[in-house]
């Protein structure tokens, strides 16, 4: 069974427009990509997709339309727009640096207490 990380606000979003970086999705549609590319590690609840949604196309981030899912459901599918894509590549390359200097601060300790 695969461990469920909670979100931090800035997290979300990036995971989010990553989601889209291929094309329009629905909700449901994001928050499966975002599990899937994860490895099943992270989630995205439907209480925090949505605001998250909202605020980045107050920001200009995404842009949506309805449309039909693919089982034949009315649903809103989300899109970047090209202020999105930009900050989506701003910020992949600053979440790249974190991770990095994480993973070096911490290697001494990584893989410690595990059987």
């Amino acid at each position: 069974m695969s461990e469920s990380l909670n979100l931090m606000r800035g997290s979300l979003d990036v995971l989010i427009l990553g989601a889209l970086a291929d094309g329009p999705l629905h909700g449901y549609a994001i928050a499966k990509r975002v599990e899937h590319s994860s490895g099943d590690v992270l989630r995205v609840e439907e209480g925090s997709l949505y605001p998250a949604l909202y605020r980045m196309a107050k920001r200009g981030l995404v842009e949506s339309e309805w449309g039909r899912s693919e089982n034949n459901r009315r649903a809103r599918f989300y899109q970047l727009t090209d202020r999105g894509r930009q900050h989506l590549e701003n910020e992949a390359a600053a979440w790249g640096r974190f991770s990095e200097a994480m993973s070096r601060a911490l290697r001494p300790w990584l893989g410690r207490g595990r059987a």
